[in-house]
């Protein structure tokens, strides 16, 4: 069938009604939001954002109501899919915003597909990998991936992969939304450790919209975050307090996880593998801890400085 470009899209718009379908690439998935409240009597008020791609650039799709328990598992990092019937609508202008692999990569921000149930009824195909053509010319998934050792000369907020070996998990805390709210976060504590620093990775994991990984981080799994944020007490001594956090588009994955996965290629992956290969196991796991309470950033030493 005619297939059109996001970059035709952007131009054409406004002037049409119906589209022509539309090949994309997932480069990046948000976690799932509900935005349910009692006077309104939507039936599934959840929403999921995705940043797709294909060889013109890169645009925001979104996916709402019923089709998000219906897709959203599916449409994985990676994912091609074929559009057929959907909306185009000015972009949300307050929406987070991933930082991209490939920095080259040309941004459609003015517009996002919508896929709706009805007004029109969108329909979604999953093009299988083994299908693709290269004529396609869809993007492939690129990452940011550092080592420990290149955290430290990292500014506040930069955004970044990561890849280590789980030597410490905390219990799952809990931080409330908003000061006098009902709402809570969900988070743990973590450390991973890559062999190219004495220090590990301090993680701070919020409870993404994959509860099955979650709850299920532990010591020796091989653990990748992607799309952390960089985290630097910029008063107090710089690098005492590094850590990274996650954001609205950090995806967790550990052992178990990680077959078939885009980030499997990346230099810095492969590098952590042969790591990991000149490890004694026993060693590292009698350095491993798990639970507990972690006070994290640390409070000061003596109490007239706290």
């Amino acid at each position: 069938s005619k297939v059109t470009s996001l970059g035709q899209l952007e131009m054409t718009w406004r002037s049409r009604v119906h589209f022509h379908p539309l090949l994309v690439r997932v480069l990046h998935k948000a976690r799932l939001r509900y935005y349910g409240k009692p006077e309104k009597k939507t039936d599934m008020p959840y929403q999921a954002y995705f940043e797709v791609a294909d060889g013109s650039g890169m645009v925001s799709m979104v996916l709402w109501n019923s089709l998000c328990p219906e897709w959203y598992h599916s449409m994985k990092v990676g994912t091609v899919l074929l559009l057929e019937q959907y909306a185009i609508k000015p972009s949300y202008p307050f929406k987070t915003q991933p930082t991209p692999g490939d920095s080259q990569m040309k941004r459609f921000a003015t517009i996002e597909i919508s896929l709706n149930v009805r007004d029109p009824p969108s329909k979604i195909s999953i093009i299988p990998e083994e299908l693709v053509k290269p004529e396609w010319g869809l993007p492939e998934v690129k990452y940011r991936f550092i080592t420990r050792s290149e955290l430290d000369a990292l500014p506040n907020n930069h955004s970044c992969d990561v890849i280590g070996l789980v030597t410490f998990v905390g219990r799952v805390e809990r931080a409330r939304k908003k000061e006098h709210g009902e709402d809570f976060w969900l988070y743990r504590w973590a450390h991973a450790i890559d062999g190219t620093s004495d220090q590990p990775f301090i993680l701070e994991l919020f409870a993404t919209s994959q509860p099955d990984v979650f709850e299920h981080i532990h010591p020796m799994t091989y653990l990748v975050c992607t799309q952390m944020r960089v985290v630097r007490d910029l008063t107090e001594n710089p690098s005492s307090t590094v850590y990274l956090t996650t954001s609205n588009e950090s995806q967790i994955f550990i052992t178990g996880c990680h077959k078939g996965q885009p980030y499997t290629k990346d230099t810095k992956v492969k590098n952590f593998i042969q790591w990991t290969k000149t490890q004694n196991e026993a060693d590292q796991m009698k350095k491993a801890v798990m639970g507990g309470y972690y006070p994290f950033p640390r409070p000061p030493d003596n109490f007239l400085k706290y």
